[in-house]
């Protein structure tokens, strides 16, 4: 009875947590905190964060940035607007955080991506682009790195 419960529960959160992940891909460009994510998900922000991490592998704010990350290089790549310009069309409100994150992962500054992507996927349907440029977090590629020297 207490298993099914548990269950139960936990296909609620799941929900739950599948619904802050879509509100996060829809709205990246507005204003979202982990408070009101939580709050719309009837959730207090610490079980929010502890959650979606368990569930995704990363922090509610760390999936925004990137999302909003992706978005800014896709803008980007058009080479029509300048690094501040996207930054602030991405829902970011500090060039400085959105320039720090973007170096993350990308590993490379906004400026210097503009300047590279801007011609390196020119003629390229913007589908084929978006999956090829796709931001991986420097820590998982290491992560991986790592695990497959150990395999060997």
């Amino acid at each position: 009875m207490a298993g099914e419960r548990d269950g139960e529960r936990r296909l609620e959160d799941l929900a739950r947590l599948r619904r802050v992940r879509d509100r996060i891909d829809r709205e990246y460009a507005g204003p979202l905190d982990v408070e009101e994510l939580a709050r719309g998900a009837c959730m207090s922000s610490g079980h929010l964060t502890r959650e979606f991490g368990l569930a995704y592998g990363e922090s509610p704010y760390s999936y925004l940035m990137t999302r909003r990350v992706e978005r800014a290089m896709a803008l980007l790549r058009r080479g029509d607007l300048g690094v501040t310009e996207v930054c602030f069309a991405v829902g970011c409100a500090s060039l400085g955080t959105f320039s720090t994150r973007f170096s993350e992962l990308v590993g490379m500054p906004p400026s210097e991506y503009r300047r590279r992507e801007a011609r390196a996927t020119e003629g390229m349907p913007s589908c084929v682009a978006k999956q090829v440029t796709r931001p991986v977090r420097r820590r998982a590629v290491r992560n991986r790195e790592e695990r497959a020297v150990a395999r060997s």
